[in-house]
């Protein structure tokens, strides 16, 4: 059932466990407070560790649509606001242009910048339609500019359009930035949001999230892959894993048949943690590792049960 006026952040981690998504306490507290507040929410974190998913999850407790803008080198207000629909204005003109009645042409050709012939993208879609998630994703990879354009939007939550005027939401969408960090986005548009950085979950919550996502998945089986992908995400790699890559490996070891990390599973299932040639023997040799049988994540690893010291283990499903 939604929740669209949660009293706690208490009730937010409940109603988003409920739709499979694991926050931990700080995460449930700034999504409360973004809710309560209606300030945008900006997440940052390593990719895979949910900050997407959170968003879809958020819009499944609040009843409310989810309208997503994929951000990318290159991307201007245009695409993100609206556009018109210049082949069905080219129609309308060619009709026109049979037309006997010059006055009536005159007066159709005005016509042609009406919302008949407008096509809203996401911005303007998430301001007039209420209830809304507005999920801006991978902000950093945006320029300068359109974190300008975003800032003015998220100012007013209004946009002009210079031949219908201004169109403001009647009620703003709960917007929800994420950065992979891979630029520093501008303190200004920082300072208008609630900021919350998601780590990788501790071997505790990744488990928990494994067998959530998994049903059948072993128990054992869940604490040996969230053990191992600890080790790998402390390991040198060019890409460490994610808890896609946790989920992908719990899969293939479903479908092959296998109950326990082991060298036969490290190898068929090497695709789906090591994405870079480069990492594929630390991957490989990591994965092949049998887990002690206290149920520790190893030498130097952490223990299950027992939350990783410095970590925030706020997230519950893939990014």
């Amino acid at each position: 059932m939604p929740v669209p006026h949660p009293t706690s952040p208490a009730e937010v981690a409940a109603a988003l466990a409920e739709v499979g998504y694991l926050a931990d306490e700080g995460l449930a507290a700034a999504v409360f407070l973004a809710v309560r507040l209606r300030r945008p929410l900006f997440l940052e974190g390593e990719p895979g560790v949910g900050k997407t998913a959170l968003a879809e999850a958020l819009a499944r407790v609040l009843g409310a649509s989810l309208i997503r803008l994929q951000c990318y080198a290159g991307i201007d207000a245009s695409q993100a606001l609206y556009d018109w629909n210049f082949p069905r204005q080219l129609l309308r003109l060619r009709a026109l242009g049979e037309a006997a009645d010059a006055e009536a042409a005159a007066a159709a050709t005005a016509s042609l910048y009406t919302r008949e012939f407008l096509v809203a993208r996401p911005v303007l879609q998430a301001l007039e339609n209420a209830p809304a998630v507005l999920l801006v994703d991978e902000i950093d990879r945006a320029d300068d500019e359109f974190e300008a354009f975003l800032l003015e939007v998220l100012e007013s939550y209004a946009v002009s359009i210079p031949e219908l005027g201004t169109i403001r939401a009647a009620v703003p969408p709960l917007v929800v930035l994420t950065s992979n960090r891979s630029r520093e986005v501008h303190d200004a548009l920082k300072r208008r949001c609630l900021y919350h950085w998601i780590a990788h979950p501790d071997v505790t919550r990744e488990t928990e999230i494994l067998r959530r996502r998994l049903a059948g998945l072993d128990a054992r089986l869940a604490a040996d892959i969230a053990a191992a992908m600890a080790r790998l995400r402390r390991a040198d790699l060019v890409k460490p894993p994610g808890i896609a890559e946790s989920l992908d490996l719990a899969r293939a070891a479903l479908e092959l048949g296998e109950s326990r990390l082991s060298p036969t599973l490290a190898e068929a299932a090497l695709g789906t943690v090591a994405k870079h040639h480069e990492d594929r023997a630390t991957v490989r040799r990591e994965l092949a590792r049998p887990a002690p049988p206290d149920g520790r994540a190893g030498s130097g690893g952490t223990t299950v049960g027992t939350p990783a010291a410095g970590r925030d283990a706020a997230t519950g499903t893939p990014a």
